[in-house]
């Protein structure tokens, strides 16, 4: 685990137990439950010259699905575990721990990202900074701190799957192939706040004029985007099914360990995660877009890493979804 999460943390490059999650304070408007239909169509994937492995682009087609409205939350993963009784990696021993985001102080060595991440015992999707923080009245709130078989043991347990690669890239352009951003070509910070990001000098300040001071928001508070999906861009990663690769040269036929191997962290197993967090500014990550992508470790979660699920007509899932699941 070690290895994974030192890998992550370098990929990422984005105290204490509860005063981070506590940020989360602004008021947002309700959203409803359920998901959106994802037309399908024809894109231009990845992107050219921006940060390292979004190219080169290439034109994909995507078949319709209906994609979760936002990502799952926190109310929604209680109600999955009630049901089944399932227990995350990150709850689970020999060293029950996960990745957290601690912050970063004046005096910090401002090129090692392990100055402001800690790997935390005790933190949890119900405990996200740590033992003594809580979920208590963060319903609305992503759930965090799951690994990727947490979030597909979700999916299945509703029927559905984790979006592809190129399925979550196509949903969130909304649209506007070829954009940018997912509302277009205006920066976040330009004008009304249009995603949970990190305003200041990322890691020593974030100054919450978009409302959150480097906290995860609760589901839709910002806008949608074209095809009624929210927070496609920052708040917190997601993963895809797609292991990853270091470019999107890899053709869809091609050998899966082939296709996965990372020549940074050669012994992880790793998937592709989309949309940038609340960890990402324009001064360090700048993968709040939907052409960008990172690796995180399969096994692993960490403080800003969520999930939303996928529906496709032709799913074997359908046929078996759960009967009363949300």
């Amino acid at each position: 685990m070690r290895r994974a999460v030192l890998a992550l943390i370098l990929a990422l490059g984005a105290c204490g137990d509860d005063a981070r999650q506590d940020a989360a304070v602004t008021q947002c408007p309700k959203v409803a439950d359920g998901d959106v239909a994802i037309p399908g169509g024809v894109m231009m994937m990845g992107a050219r010259g921006k940060m390292p492995g979004e190219g080169p682009p290439r034109r994909v087609t995507v078949k319709p699905c209906r994609m979760d409205r936002t990502d799952d939350t926190n109310a929604e993963f209680a109600a999955f575990v009630a049901a089944t009784g399932y227990v995350t990696r990150a709850e689970r021993g020999p060293e029950p721990s996960s990745l957290v985001f601690v912050g970063a102080g004046d005096g910090v060595d401002l090129g090692d990202p392990s100055e402001w991440w800690r790997i935390v015992p005790g933190a949890d999707w119900r405990h996200p900074t740590g033992p003594r923080s809580s979920i208590e009245g963060l319903d609305d709130l992503p759930v965090v701190h799951v690994a990727y078989e947490d979030a597909l043991a979700y999916a299945r347990w509703r029927g559905r799957d984790l979006p592809t690669e190129a399925e979550w890239e196509f949903a969130a352009r909304g649209g506007l192939d070829g954009a940018t951003y997912v509302w277009g070509e205006e920066r976040p910070g330009e004008g009304k706040a249009k995603a949970n990001t990190w305003q200041g000098a990322f890691p020593l300040q974030d100054t919450g004029d978009d409302g959150f001071r480097a906290a995860p928001s609760p589901v839709g508070c910002f806008a949608p985007n074209g095809y009624g999906l929210y927070d496609m861009a920052g708040n917190v990663w997601q993963w895809t099914s797609d292991q990853w690769r270091g470019d999107l040269t890899a053709t869809p036929d091609a050998a899966p360990d082939l296709a996965a191997y990372d020549p940074a962290d050669p012994y992880a197993t790793q998937r592709v995660i989309k949309g940038g967090s609340f960890l990402c500014a324009d001064n360090y990550c700048l993968r709040y877009r939907p052409a960008a992508r990172t690796a995180a470790s399969a096994g692993d979660g960490a403080s800003h890493i969520g999930f939303r699920t996928v529906l496709r007509p032709q799913d074997p899932q359908q046929a078996s979804a759960k009967e009363g699941a949300p």
